[in-house]
């Protein structure tokens, strides 16, 4: 039976995507909304915030406040589309919600009365926390060995989307969820709205495929894909985020919103497709396993790739769980020298701060310009730039540094340590403070941070384990 609300099987559902990571840029969901309500059928758009560290993030801003751990800037994020929305039935998902849900629908229920919207029904999806549900203890690793708690002060599974298609059934207008699996804000609304069952593993297939070319907004339509003279996109300042209208048998097209930047191409739904993908034959998600091995891409027209071919088989027995343990305190600073002999200058502050503190303090010291990222040697460097490669390829050290020294003009020293507690960490900005006077010359723009750390792991849980809930706030 087709669920409540659910359309004529030859219609077309289109799903935007309005933010693909916490962050994301608040003007990107209006148009995507511009472009729902000119398509005139059934339409939602949704919101994906939450990554590991996003959401172990919110942990520690709730355990803080038991009013904040939400995404914050939500209310910024739907301030400009919540009315237009509500006023054409265009439906709203979003995970938000983060590690707070009710939270945050609190904060849009006070946000559509400031801004005189209609009444609005708002659901509350939650079950995602073992620790508040009391399954944390289920927890396994990936053999299905019980895994020690020691001090999990956290544990999140990925939800699917049979909670939001129920939610959506029940004439939610706003889904709000914690932790769900990214494809599954996108699976939802296109199974409720078609009537297809979430058993059916084919159709469960094609709504998440198409979640998971949205899920990570503008990477899908140009943003990621960008690298000048190689790939180049069309005004990336204004690079419109993706919308997919997906028909009733599960062949869909992939476009992009009412803004002048960015494109879709085979390319770029390639590049997305493959994302995060480490097994195409069976990519595991909460709602089936997912085959993309002979999924066939098709350019239509100007910005539009049809997508056909995902299949699906029976969906995993157990959830993945994001894990969140106490780990202590972190501190960093950073400090710049340019200029004659700058990298020098900067190597002598890394070694006065490596000196100044005791042996067993966990720090990295990174010369921003020289290594970091990839921890090169100075010969490295050079031949990178343009230099005497040839003493680089000799392993002439000192010369190479030598004339790695005088070339560079502009180097940042960053001093991060890792502790306990929280006075050990707070050192990195102590004494990368207290170089603008005790040398060496010339540093300047100092900036410095001190805060909680939660490390995650990843676990599993049988899904028999997490009971979900769909609560309304009216």
């Amino acid at each position: 039976m087709p669920n409540q609300g659910a359309i004529g099987a030859h219609d077309t559902v289109r799903v935007g995507c309005g933010a693909g990571f916490s962050g994301d840029r608040l003007d990107a969901p209006l148009p995507v909304v511009r472009s729902l309500i000119a398509s005139g059928g059934p339409a939602a758009i949704m919101f994906e915030t939450l990554g590991e560290r996003t959401l172990a993030l919110a942990q520690l801003a709730r355990l803080e406040n038991p009013d904040h751990g939400y995404e914050p800037l939500l209310e910024r994020m739907l301030e400009p589309i919540l009315e237009p929305c509500l006023a054409h039935g265009i439906r709203i998902l979003g995970n938000f919600g983060q590690a707070n849900p009710r939270a945050a629908a609190r904060a849009i229920r006070a946000l559509g009365k400031r801004l005189g919207c209609r009444p609005m029904r708002i659901a509350v999806v939650t079950g995602d926390d073992l620790v508040a549900s009391g399954a944390v203890s289920g927890l396994e690793d990936g053999h299905g060995t019980p895994l020690p708690l020691g001090n999990v002060i956290c544990a999140n599974a990925y939800l699917g989307a049979a909670p939001l298609v129920e939610a959506l059934a029940a004439g939610a207008d706003v889904v709000v969820t914690g932790r769900v699996a990214d494809p599954s804000l996108a699976l939802a609304p296109f199974a409720h709205f078609h009537g297809w069952s979430l058993d059916d593993p084919m159709m469960a297939a094609a709504g998440t495929a198409a979640g998971h070319l949205l899920e990570c907004g503008a990477q899908v339509t140009g943003g990621y894909y960008a690298d000048p003279g190689f790939k180049d996109v069309p005004h990336p300042e204004r690079i419109a985020y993706p919308v997919v209208a997906m028909q009733a048998d599960g062949r869909f097209v992939v476009g992009k919103g009412d803004d002048i930047g960015g494109l879709v191409n085979r390319h770029t739904v390639t590049e997305q497709l493959l994302y995060e993908i480490h097994d195409p034959s069976s990519y595991l998600t909460p709602d089936v396993t997912l085959d993309i091995t002979e999924v066939a891409l098709s350019e239509i027209g100007s910005d539009q790739v049809r997508v056909e071919g995902a299949r699906g088989r029976e969906k995993p027995r157990t959830l993945k769980v994001t894990v969140g343990h106490e780990a202590g305190w972190f501190g960093e600073a950073e400090i710049s020298y340019a200029g004659p002999n700058a990298l020098d200058r900067a190597r002598l502050a890394l070694d006065v701060v490596r000196k100044r503190l005791p042996s067993d303090i966990r720090m990295r010291g990174d010369l921003i310009g020289v290594a970091s990222v990839f921890n090169d040697d100075d010969g490295a460097w050079l031949a990178a730039r343009g230099g005497d490669a040839t003493l680089s390829r000799r392993g002439d050290a000192g010369a190479a540094a030598g004339a790695a020294s005088r070339l560079l003009q502009d180097v940042r020293l960053r001093i991060a340590i890792s502790a306990p507690d929280r006075a050990t960490a707070a050192r990195a900005p102590e004494e990368v403070l207290a170089l603008y006077c005790a040398g060496p010359a010339g540093g300047g723009g100092i900036r410095s941070s001190l805060r909680r750390r939660i490390s995650t792991t990843s676990g599993y849980i049988r899904r028999e384990l997490v009971r979900h809930t769909v609560e309304f706030v009216e």
